[in-house]
């Protein structure tokens, strides 16, 4: 195993360390146990973008740790509601919370996980990244009510796809680099626009995932989003291009090159789109076939 990824792989116990944390502090330790489907059993791509790109940044670990834990309990707060919202049953090779809690419990602890990790970020002592996670968690809000209450039941555009990916799902990639920061004045405008463009790709593969990936596989419900009527990469189908799969990997390359003026931050972010995020789009867009 390379010194790297076992380097990551031992911060990324103590991120899941600090998200159970976090639990056994409310009265919700009871409902929740140490290994469960919510804190910190996914892929965790968020954590692993914060530390891969603040290796031998120079940042204080605690800061990373926090940065990453943060990030990835609002994530599971956003799925707990997401699953309500779509009815999903299975959520990462387990039922899903409200399917044994309810609905009202599902919301609940969503509503108090995202406050636990901008509580997170507020013990760092870092206010630029406690006030870019508010933005951020407040651009993947406002673009779930737009897709829900203003989208849904119309195929879409490309562009209107491609602008609801951005912000729901690329928001929070936007966050996990620009914590990953090694000079945030110069660099945080080109980290936030990379995460952003990375996190539309994601998004894009997921939709792609939603219709012709398997559920066992893949350890969720699919087929949501067509019988919800959802705006995706799937149903819209006007102006857009001709091979989506090849858009989302030249998503990438445009999200590299965001970061070209910082040749060593440049080899960082390509390393975890080698490494860590391929693999997982090459999963999701292959999907049919396996």
């Amino acid at each position: 195993m390379p010194a790297e990824k076992k380097q990551i792989d031992v911060q990324l116990a103590k991120v899941r360390e600090v998200m159970v944390a976090c639990v056994r502090q409310t009265n919700l330790s009871r409902v929740i146990p140490a290994k469960n489907n919510i804190m910190g059993s996914g892929k965790m791509l968020r954590a692993r973008l914060v530390l891969a790109l603040c290796e031998n940044s120079g940042i204080d670990e605690r800061t990373v740790v926090h940065s990453a834990a943060a990030v990835e309990i609002i994530h599971g707060a956003s799925l707990l509601h997401d699953d309500v919202i779509d009815g999903g049953i299975l959520r990462r090779g387990a039922p899903t919370f409200w399917k044994k809690y309810g609905a009202n419990g599902a919301i609940l602890l969503g509503d108090l996980l995202v406050f636990k990790g901008l509580q997170l970020l507020m013990e760092t002592g870092r206010t630029d990244l406690l006030e870019e996670m508010i933005d951020m968690s407040t651009m993947v809000c406002n673009s779930e009510v737009e897709q829900e209450l203003l989208l849904r039941g119309t195929p879409g555009t490309w562009a209107e796809c491609e602008q609801v990916a951005r912000f729901k799902t690329g928001s929070l990639f936007a966050f996990a680099a620009v914590a990953g920061a090694w000079n945030p004045a110069e660099q945080s405008d080109a980290l936030r626009e990379a995460g952003f463009i990375l996190g539309t790709a994601y998004q894009l593969a997921d939709d792609i995932l939603d219709v012709s990936g398997n559920e066992e596989l893949s350890g969720k419900t699919l087929g949501t989003d067509h019988k919800r009527g959802k705006t995706t990469a799937i149903t819209a189908t006007r102006n857009a291009p001709e091979d989506p799969a090849q858009y989302v990997y030249a998503l990438l390359d445009r999200s590299t090159a965001q970061l070209a003026p910082w040749p060593e931050l440049c080899e960082a972010w390509e390393g975890f789109l080698n490494v860590t995020m391929k693999p997982v789009l090459s999963k999701h867009l292959d999907a049919k076939n396996a």
